[in-house]
């Protein structure tokens, strides 16, 4: 903390020209830590008239934080910024924005500030009904692809700040964009290591528009409902025995026991079969191995992208043998889109773990969460 005041002292003087009688020394007394109870990936720290925003872990094996400058325009005016002291600085409330991930979608409404979204990558993938309707209207612009991106178009749109989203940081549409001075934050959502913690980026939104107090209630009653829902399973006798993922090219690719998915699982008291695994990244079985240890499996959950047993059986026969698919016992995600076919859970369910969390115990406790119907999860067609 001492390290970051000296810094801004350095860093930020007043303009020469102001009346020294006008003149008021820019107070550095740290106001607070935004707390985070869960995530890891970033780092706000409130001085009285600017934050310190700390991107930790933009992805994986990050060899080094990203820092940026929020500040008002107001008391930006009244100082002199040494630019190359941070990654970007960043004008709040901000005015106008772009997302790269429709994972960063959710936290705009929830906030209420979707209008301020002037561009997105890949539109027919936006299920929320609110931004379709910004799309369709020509507010939001498209803008191709996220690892090429339409930069003609965004450099027209000039917005305040663009939220990124890579697996390294190699985007090249992106590192043309910060050269041309627009503030590209990497969001690091993804890497999190528990469900709540994704959730919990929505602070990371609520410092880019002053809407800290707001975030806070949006994420506590996340976290609550999701708390609530996990006691309420853990208190069941009965035990599922769970089956996940589906057959690619003689492979079949199912969560390990570390991963988000099999937290879930945990959490909604189920016995997913593979729940000792550990590792980074999907489990990658033969057919056999799978067969063997969940032929009888109670539920099967997300086979893939597979949106009927038709197609499950098209994509490999040896699907058809397990129990739960002879006794239709499989649910699916991948059926529940938006208009244009963007699947919802891809957009809503890193920022709604609670409903995700429900969406499983309804469905493995069916005497538990009586006025509850599955958000994301449904019957496989």
């Amino acid at each position: 903390m001492k390290k970051l005041i000296l810094l801004f002292i350095f860093s930020i003087s007043f303009a020469c020209k102001e009346d020294k009688k006008n003149s008021k020394e820019l107070p550095l007394i740290v106001k607070e830590e935004v707390t985070l109870k869960y995530a890891q990936g970033f780092l706000i720290t409130k001085f009285n008239t600017f934050s310190i925003l700390e991107i930790k872990m933009p992805w994986p094996n990050a060899k080094q934080p990203f820092k940026f400058l929020l500040i008002n325009k107001e008391d930006a005016a009244k100082a002199t910024i040494l630019r190359s002291e941070y990654d970007g600085i960043i004008m709040t409330p901000v005015q106008n924005i772009i997302c790269t991930s429709t994972t960063h979608l959710p936290a705009l409404e929830l906030l209420n500030v979707e209008q301020t979204l002037v561009g997105f990558p890949g539109t027919d993938y936006v299920s929320s009904t609110t931004i379709r309707q910004l799309i369709d209207s020509g507010t939001v612009r498209e803008l191709g692809k996220n690892e090429a991106l339409n930069t003609e178009v965004l450099l027209e749109l000039n917005p305040d700040v663009v939220i990124g989203f890579g697996i390294d940081g190699g985007n090249r549409s992106l590192e043309t964009i910060k050269k041309s001075e627009i503030p590209v934050i990497f969001n690091g959502d993804w890497v999190e290591s528990s469900p709540l913690a994704k959730a919990e980026w929505i602070k990371f939104f609520g410092a880019l528009y002053d809407k800290e107090k707001e975030a806070d209630s949006v994420f506590n009653q996340i976290e609550e409902d999701y708390l609530k829902a996990k006691k309420l399973a853990q208190n069941t006798k009965s035990k599922p025995t769970v089956l996940s993922g589906a057959m690619h090219n003689d492979i079949w690719y199912l969560p390990n026991g570390t991963s988000i998915e099999a937290q879930l699982l945990k959490d909604a008291n189920v016995n997913y079969l593979w729940s000792s695994t550990e590792g980074s990244g999907s489990l990658k079985l033969n057919f056999e191995s799978v067969f063997v240890k969940a032929k009888e499996a109670d539920i099967w959950l997300n086979p893939s992208n597979y949106t009927s047993y038709q197609s499950l059986k098209n994509g490999n026969e040896n699907h058809i043998l397990f129990d739960a698919y002879q006794n239709k016992n499989i649910y699916t995600f991948t059926n529940t889109t938006g208009a244009t076919g963007g699947v919802l859970y891809y957009e809503l369910g890193m920022t709604r773990p609670d409903l995700v969390l429900k969406d499983i115990i309804k469905i493995c406790h069916p005497e538990l969460l009586n006025y509850y119907e599955p958000y994301f999860l449904k019957p496989l067609k």
